[in-house]
């Protein structure tokens, strides 16, 4: 009788043991199910931001060192020209100074974040032709049918492309300088007037206007 006694309280013993492991792996699981939830929220944070960032893109056009003459010297740093925009008609051009290459691309992107403008955009092209100038540079833009693409060069393509407009015929006229060739493409995009704007001007319907 003792010996059956010892057994069952051993048996016992093992029983309250397994059901004290399941208990507290429910109550870790129990703990790590908010952690885990947590993680997932601030994952999605996460990649929503990524989403949201993801729609401006910038392209470098030029990286140039320049130099001052100071007293002491010549103070070396570099220059960043930078084109910013989210291929649904907003496009700007940034330029800006730095002693890094780094912080200088950086400068150049929050300036060209500033000068932002809004372009028109008509069937995948512009409404009509135009010309833009900066300083001794000049870009001619024309419209383009359908399947033409971009045939444009340079800092005149990196800004018509992030636009988004995707027909478009251009000549650069005069400076070579992606600076002025950018600055010279963002005055002609600027200077488009949308047909509504006109017909309205006119006192004319969309349909009698382009008629």
């Amino acid at each position: 009788m003792t010996e059956e006694i010892k057994q069952v309280e051993e048996v016992v013993a093992e029983a309250t043991e397994e059901v004290v492991e399941e208990s507290a792996v429910v109550e870790e699981a129990s703990v790590e199910a908010p952690a885990k939830k947590q993680r997932s929220r601030k994952k999605r944070v996460e990649t929503q931001e990524v989403k949201q960032e993801s729609e401006w893109k910038e392209q470098v056009v030029q990286i140039r060192r320049v130099t001052k003459v100071v007293k002491g010297g010549k103070k070396l740093s570099f220059r960043a020209i930078v084109i910013v925009g989210n291929q649904k008609g907003q496009v700007g051009v940034g330029c800006a100074k730095a002693s890094e290459v780094i912080v200088a691309i950086q400068k150049a992107i929050a300036d060209g974040r500033k000068n932002l403008i809004t372009v028109p955009i008509f069937k995948t092209t512009i409404p009509h032709p135009i010309t833009g100038r900066s300083g001794a540079g000049a870009v001619m833009l024309r419209p383009a049918s359908q399947g033409t693409g971009i045939i444009a060069g340079g800092a005149v393509r990196s800004v018509l492309e992030l636009a988004g407009i995707e027909n478009i015929l251009s000549k650069s006229l005069g400076s070579k300088s992606p600076l002025n060739a950018a600055n010279a493409t963002l005055e002609a995009l600027k200077s488009l007037r949308p047909f509504s704007e006109v017909a309205k001007k006119r006192g004319l319907t969309m349909a009698e206007l382009l008629n």
